[in-house]
């Protein structure tokens, strides 16, 4: 009968442990697989900061266009359709009203030209939008590409 006993208690141990070893495990694996993915996370984010930082082109607005009260938020490069990197989508922001036609030269890294586009734009004062430039199917801007935005009224 002791013997029972013992097997019992012995067994019941057992079980006991092997469940803690499995809960700690478990708890380990789920600490390294969070740890893993927080670090994956970072190193994406932080690589594509570098792409962004390295594609970047250069967009300015002329002083003219500075003086009527246009600025910039957000740009972007994007694909028309038939196209590729040829559409530009700018948000600008109107500090006065404002009507007017603007030209959106790209320039490649060298400094020629190798498109240009107008489109009409129009906001009131305090507003801000969404404006897509689209460029000739066969513009690409490339990598690190000034694009200069003036008026054509000037």
């Amino acid at each position: 009968m002791k013997n029972k006993l013992g097997i019992i208690v012995l067994l019941s141990l057992m079980i006991i442990s092997c469940n803690r070893i499995k809960e700690g495990a478990k708890h380990t694996v789920n600490k390294g697989g969070e740890a893993v993915g927080e670090t994956a996370t970072e190193f994406f984010e932080g690589v594509s900061e570098g792409v962004d930082k390295t594609l970047e082109c250069e967009i300015t607005l002329s002083p003219a266009l500075v003086k009527r009260g246009l600025s910039l938020g957000k740009t972007s490069i994007e694909n028309s359709p038939g196209g590729k990197n040829n559409q530009l989508i700018l948000y600008i922001i109107f500090d006065h009203n404002f009507n007017d036609t603007l030209m959106a030269r790209v320039y490649d890294k060298k400094g020629l030209e190798i498109g240009r586009t107008r489109l009409a734009v129009s906001g009131k004062a305090n507003d801000a939008g969404y404006f897509d430039f689209i460029f000739d199917k066969r513009t690409y801007i490339e990598v690190r590409s000034k694009i200069v935005i003036e008026s054509t009224s000037i």
